[in-house]
């Protein structure tokens, strides 16, 4: 599946160079009563909205695009940004550079240095955000969102697509019709203290009562559909025209907060490319955070591996026990008897030790598929739903209107359809039969399909009888 058809992911916003220089402290200074560390080791990564994208790309098979400004070190900085796609302004200085002094996990001491000139965005930067299936704002208070170019640029884009905005205090406000904003406790009093008639004190109205009533103040005065404030291991409180929704965290025993917004920005934002509602990327988001600071951290990077490839790991270690690799394929809108039938006799084809992997239409091809008002349950819930059955170990989102690039990769063993299909005339089963694949059709339950059951909610429509159950 090419990343190019998928839509993308844009962050917007500073980057910025985090070093980590790591040691152990035996003795103090003999000149200053100071602690000697003893270096033993240094870790460098981008910080800012450069940590937010390589989060966000590590997320989501989805392109991910950085917009930002980079200076004299920029080689340097994209060199730290593989796997995500770079549009920079040119600035003249270096990239703001945090350096944290650290023994046994604990911060000693931080130096910050280097900076950018102040700089103007053009048409490219424009284009970039235009292009974008959803826009996240990394605002780290270093001029990109108050660029008048850019700052037009997310304003139109917050009439088309979802944006999310993760503020600073040194930062530009959050655009009218921003989708999400997703301050802290201290950022959230920081900005409601600044309203006119909103001085009044909250804390003491306790959590949830004080993060929704800060929600509250900060959706009206931005103009933006909702204010998610985070609250560290009490989790988070959303704020929408709807009401109020709290997700509490999980305790996380140790590890180190820093980049936990970041991760949890960059979470909300996969989630609602992935089709998600923004109740339900807030609640994943908050526990990807306290995933993420258990494993401790920004300083854990590099140890975290880059997006997974489920059904092509599955793939592997089948093929490494001598398994049967089994797939099938569909839309699996409305989960149904047809579908259960399907996927359990797929399973038996792989036998005891072998897999099955599920190859599910995404949004945009079922759109193109069933018409405008298909998919009724997002690709994200669809997956998640296919997921939890006993009969499926692996699942993947596929563009294309036809299961031939994902099979390609895949290469199973038999491929299944449900339905009546006469497989010698099916468009992928040249390319099955290439790498000695085999196809088959299975049973299905007659009369049962997604579009008979929508039919039964709306009377008015007059559903096709549909060979594929899905």
């Amino acid at each position: 599946m090419s990343p190019r058809t998928r839509a993308s992911i844009v962050v917007v916003g500073d980057c910025l160079r985090d070093v980590d220089v790591v040691g152990a402290v035996e003795r103090l200074c003999p000149d200053a009563p100071a602690p000697v560390l003893a270096a033993a080791g240094r870790r460098e990564r981008p910080g800012g909205a450069g940590l937010t994208a390589l989060l966000a790309a590590r997320s989501t098979r989805r392109p991910v695009r950085l917009v930002t400004a980079l200076g004299a070190d920029a080689d340097e900085m994209r060199a730290l940004l593989a796997g995500v796609d770079v549009v920079a302004v040119d600035a003249e200085g270096s990239t703001p550079t945090k350096t944290r002094m650290l023994a046994d996990d604990r911060v000693l001491l931080r130096v910050d240095d280097g900076g950018l000139a102040p700089f103007a965005a053009g048409a490219q930067i424009a284009d970039a955000i235009a292009g974008a299936g959803v826009v996240l704002v990394s605002d780290y208070g270093r001029g990109m969102t108050a660029d008048p170019v850019v700052r037009a640029a997310l304003t139109s884009a917050a009439t088309r697509v979802p944006v999310v905005w993760d503020p600073h205090p040194h930062g530009a406000a959050p655009v009218p019709g921003a989708t999400l904003v997703t301050p802290n406790m201290a950022e959230a009093r920081g900005y409601v203290s600044e309203i006119p008639g909103h001085s009044r004190e909250f804390r003491s109205h306790g959590f949830p009562a004080e993060p929704a009533a800060l929600g509250d103040a900060l959706r009206e005065h931005w103009g933006v559909d909702a204010v998610a404030v985070t609250a560290g291991r009490d989790g988070a409180v959303l704020r929408s025209a709807t009401g109020t929704s709290v997700t509490p965290a999980a305790p996380a025993t140790g590890g180190d907060p820093c980049g936990a917004g970041d991760r949890f920005a960059a979470s909300v934002a996969v989630a609602l490319a992935e089709g998600s509602a923004v109740d339900d990327a807030v609640r994943r988001a908050v526990a990807d955070a306290a995933a993420f600071v258990a494993a401790g951290g920004a300083a854990g990077l590099d140890d975290e591996p880059d997006a997974p490839e489920p059904g092509t790991d599955v793939v592997a270690a089948a093929r490494a026990r001598g398994a049967t690799v089994v797939a099938t394929g569909g839309c699996f809108d409305l989960l149904h008897a047809g579908h259960a039938r399907t996927l359990a006799a797929a399973r038996q084809l792989a036998g005891d030790d072998g897999v099955l992997v599920v190859c599910l239409n995404s949004d945009a091809s079922v759109r193109r598929l069933k018409g405008p008002d298909r998919p009724v349950v997002a690709e994200a819930d669809r997956a998640e739903m296919l997921a939890a059955l006993a009969s499926v170990d692996a699942v993947e989102v596929f563009d294309e209107d036809d299961p031939r690039a994902v099979l390609d990769r895949l290469r199973p063993d038999v491929w299944v359809k449900g339905g009546d299909y006469a497989t010698d005339e099916l468009l992928e089963t040249p390319l099955v039969r290439s790498w000695g694949g085999e196809v088959v059709a299975v049973p299905y339950h007659a009369g049962r399909s997604s579009t008979r059951l929508l039919a039964r909610l709306d009377p008015t429509t007059d559903p096709v009888l549909e060979g594929d159950p899905s």
